[in-house]
């Protein structure tokens, strides 16, 4: 493992970040609240979370160093169909020829069909090494995309799909730079 990413960390200097194209999968929750928040003085913080019965959505998206994502949802989990119809309907139109999409090594990323719809757009495919969260910028995506998830509070289904929406373009430019940056991507 070590030795992959330290490999990784060699390349990475002769990676164009304007061609990297970032995939992962995250989940939503209609009981998500904030994990943190402020009360005067002497007072107690209230906020609700409903118990019981809660839909959780999957979000598959890409990041690009532009902050440009392309996001689908499922209600569930992920499996290898799922990634691959996400692929062939809403990530290949979005690349262009000599992109590389980077992604970790979930079981559903590694079908041979879905890696040739990748390259039949001319794109390039590399796997991230095993628990590197740290060489993934749209990890830290999801970190904002998920706080203002918590922010928005939405309960019900069609209320969480409409914070996602806006919660994904909320993703800057500025915020994709950093975050290609804090990566270790330089920038040619």
């Amino acid at each position: 493992m070590a030795k992959a990413r330290r490999r990784w960390r060699r390349g990475q200097s002769g990676l164009d970040p304007a061609r990297l194209v970032f995939i992962d999968e995250s989940a939503a929750k209609t009981n998500m609240t904030r994990l943190r928040g402020r009360a005067p003085k002497g007072q107690r913080l209230v906020c609700h979370a409903p118990h019981g019965h809660w839909g959780t959505t999957t979000m598959i998206s890409s990041v690009r160093l532009d902050g440009t994502t392309a996001c689908m949802t499922i209600e569930g989990a992920t499996n290898t169909e799922v990634f691959q119809s996400y692929v062939r309907e809403i990530l290949v139109p979005t690349l262009r020829p000599a992109d590389i999409v980077v992604m970790d090594n979930l079981g559903a990323h590694k079908n041979d069909r879905t890696l040739a719809l990748i390259e039949q757009a001319g794109a390039q495919v590399r796997f991230l090494p095993a628990y590197s969260p740290d060489l993934n910028p749209i990890e830290m995506m999801w970190s904002k995309v998920k706080a203002l998830l918590r922010k928005a509070q939405a309960r019900t289904h069609s209320d969480l799909l409409n914070a996602i929406a806006s919660a994904l373009l909320a993703v800057s430019p500025q915020d994709a730079l950093g975050w290609f940056s804090a990566c270790g991507y330089n920038f040619i």
